[in-house]
């Protein structure tokens, strides 16, 4: 233990740093110390009642020292501002609507705890006292310095070095011009850095720019770190009402523009920061939408989706904010009303209120040639056409459009949030198959070759080029779509092509879809098995231009289903089931891998990689590299012509989306986390994935990995 004298002239003692971290068996210590050194044995007594009380009673929500827990901010400025009686009255009554109750201390209690209380706003150092962030005095960029704002021109073509969107374009191919790594180095990848991170979900993507990465922490707050070193540079504590509330958030990125980052937070909040402080420059309330998505910066407007959170279509819809000031400019209900496009109601009569189609996923694209943003919608909800439709599986269409903009492509314009148009990939869902990935744009020769492609419109003249719109949905499936029109130039089942795929048919002149009507549960206690069934995720795929190749993982996971059926005379009600199982008669060593999709001739290469699934982002990179990971830790960078593995090391931890590459000041970084996200669990132990693997990855392991070469 020592003693510390910072800046404040104040003395600050704990058992390794000097900093004030308190735990009950250091403040013990300290006190019987502090008895000898003040020579106020009675004083020391009763503050060392109040750190008993304190420690019982506050420190699990504010944490040890009352600078803030991951329950509950900083009370040291609180305790700085009020008097004794007001400090009492407060902590008896509580804050209700945020969350606190009201203190489990007894009257004769107070005078201790609050004495204690004093003590630590008089010693320990709290930013929050002049900002709603907490600074890092000792990081090695202690503050954000000559700031140049994000101009519109750097958000449509950024730096080699920076990672300015989820997936670093607004085309979102996740490719990058960096070559510092290749392949003839990779094996000398080694640890740059790494950082613990706090208990909680995530499924997060970090931004970079000019060195510094910004990244959504578990717990739903946000931070600024040196990109070369990890060190925080700010850090963003959003008090939530609800105390739970930020450990289940799930935002999947952030966004960044002149000089604010902006912040999808999950109590339906889009809050800016400041870049360069993390302070607050403005918040707007989203109804109550949910926030697992993210947002991105188009054209001066914040555009950002949600959840649906409270089953009602008002809660169901894509929204622009001013950039600058937070202002509603306009909202796109991505669940269709009778008067929506086409004009007709695609719902069949369902209550307006009830419908639903989320935008849970991953954020929008973008492209300023067209002036559009292509938003990916999930299925309808609730997930089966009986729950939807009064009872009856037959009570919408079996061809699109059916139950609009589920499982959708939509094209909208920034400026007003008008539909420019539609594409409905899966009609009528009946088993919850997501279509709500990441839109790819890219230019790319058409020749589809029909031994490899199952629909192929005949009206496209082979050979021409196009600009085009591809997805790769939960439910298997890719779709290449005109990006001016939304017209269907080819699609086929993905990873392979299988009979009891979702679609029975494709108009090839037209593009409407059938939904498989053989697998539609009709009648209660119905049986089917489904393919596919979350055969990838909301974790993005990668384009590699140089290949014409989108690189995407997969699980060849189907769905065992059975309709819930009620009680009869000779048998129980039984509920619906759903659970994922292997493809029929295929090879359990041929369950998960990486594929290869020639956007020209729409062959699919399949790499298989063994039992354990990929759960994390793609990344291409132009030193001939893809990177990727696994639930099983292992993280591994692979060749794109071959699928050779390269390189591969053993982490702590399940890899979660994340994958990135940036550079500073020469040096090439490859980042990426791990840590607990929603879907390891049911893959895991086969509930959601093929089989079970129980495998023995400890939770609470958050940690931010970033590798570079020697220097």
């Amino acid at each position: 233990m020592r003693v510390v004298t910072n800046v404040r002239g104040t003395i600050k003692i704990g058992r390794n740093s000097g900093f004030g971290i308190f735990n009950s068996v250091d403040c013990r210590w300290f006190f019987v110390w502090l008895s000898v050194a003040l020579g106020a044995s009675a004083q020391a007594q009763d503050i060392g009642a109040g750190v008993d009380i304190f420690t019982a009673s506050c420190a699990h929500c504010h944490g040890g020292n009352g600078q803030g827990g991951q329950l509950a901010p900083s009370i040291l400025k609180r305790i700085a501002n009020e008097d004794d009686t007001n400090l009492i009255a407060f902590l008896r009554t509580g804050n209700p609507s945020k969350g606190m109750p009201p203190a489990p201390v007894q009257d004769a209690q107070f005078p201790a705890l609050v004495e204690y209380l004093r003590f630590l706003a008089a010693t320990v150092a709290d930013d929050s006292f002049d900002t709603d962030t907490s600074r890092n005095q000792y990081a090695s960029m202690p503050s954000i310095e000559n700031f140049v704002p994000v101009t519109e021109a750097m958000l449509l073509n950024p730096s080699p070095n920076d990672w300015l969107w989820y997936s670093r374009t607004p085309d979102a191919q996740r490719f990058s011009p960096l070559t510092q790594i290749n392949r003839e180095n990779v094996k000398q990848l080694g640890m740059a850095w790494s950082k613990g991170l706090p208990d909680g979900m995530t499924e997060t993507i970090p931004t970079v720019y000019n060195g510094i990465m910004y990244i959504t922490l578990p717990g739903s707050n946000v931070a600024a770190l040196d990109a070369t070193t990890g060190d925080t540079i700010w850090e963003y504590k959003r008090e939530y009402i609800n105390p739970g509330a930020g450990g289940g958030g799930r935002s999947k990125t952030l966004s960044i523009f002149a000089d604010m980052v902006y912040f999808t937070a999950p109590d339906s909040t889009i809050v800016a920061l400041d870049a360069k402080t993390g302070a607050v420059r403005w918040e707007a309330a989203a109804d109550e939408r949910g926030h697992t998505s993210g947002s991105i910066v188009v054209e001066g407007k914040v555009i950002s989706g949600g959840t649906c959170t409270g089953g009602l279509r008002n809660n169901c819809y894509i929204s622009a904010h001013d950039a600058f000031t937070g202002e509603l400019v306009w909202k796109f209900y991505t669940a269709q009303a009778p008067t929506d496009p086409p004009g007709f109601d695609t719902w069949n009569g369902a209550p307006l209120d009830s419908r639903r189609a989320s935008t849970w996923g991953l954020p929008g694209g973008y492209d300023a040639q067209t002036g559009l943003i292509y938003w990916g919608i999930a299925n309808p909800t609730p997930n089966t056409r009986a729950d939807r439709h009064q009872g009856d599986a037959g009570g919408t269409g079996y061809l699109a459009p059916s139950d609009l903009y589920s499982n959708s492509t939509v094209a909208i314009n920034p400026d007003t949030g008008e539909l420019a148009w539609y594409y409905q990939h899966l009609p009528g869902d009946d088993w919850d198959e997501d279509q709500n990935q990441e839109r790819i744009i890219v230019r790319t020769r058409i020749n589809p070759d029909p031994e490899k492609v199952r629909w192929i419109n005949p009206n496209i003249a082979k050979g021409e080029e196009r600009d085009v719109v591809i997805n790769i949905g939960e439910g298997g499936g890719i779709w290449m779509l005109d990006k001016a029109t939304g017209e269907f130039i080819w699609a086929t089942p993905f990873p392979t092509n299988v009979d009891n795929f979702i679609l029975s048919d494709i108009d090839v002149n037209t593009g409407i879809t059938h939904i498989n009507r053989d697998l539609v549960l009709e009648k209660p206690g119905d049986h089917k098995i489904v393919c596919y069934f979350n055969t990838r995720s909301y974790w993005p795929s990668a384009y590699d231009p140089g290949r014409n190749s989108v690189f995407v993982p997969y699980i060849r996971n189907c769905l065992n289903m059975t309709r819930a059926s009620e009680a009869t005379e000779t048998m129980p009600a039984m509920p619906e089931s759903r659970i994922g199982v292997p493809e029929p008669g295929l090879p359990l060593d041929e369950l998960n891998g990486l594929s290869r999709v020639n956007l020209e001739t729409g062959e699919i290469t399949l790499w298989p990689s063994g039992r354990i699934p990929n759960n994390s982002s793609v990344l291409a990179t132009a030193g001939d590299l893809i990177f990727l990971g696994d639930i099983n830790r292992r993280y591994r960078a692979m060749d794109p012509d071959s699928g050779e593995v390269l390189w591969e090391t053993i982490l702590g931890a399940p890899i979660s989306t994340s994958n990135i590459t940036y550079a500073v000041n020469g040096r090439q970084y490859v980042a990426v986390i791990t840590g607990d996200n929603l879907s390891h669990p049911g893959l895991n132990t086969g509930t959601m994935g093929p089989i079970r693997l129980n495998l023995n990855n400890s939770p609470g392991s958050n940690v931010l990995y970033v590798f570079a070469l020697p220097q």
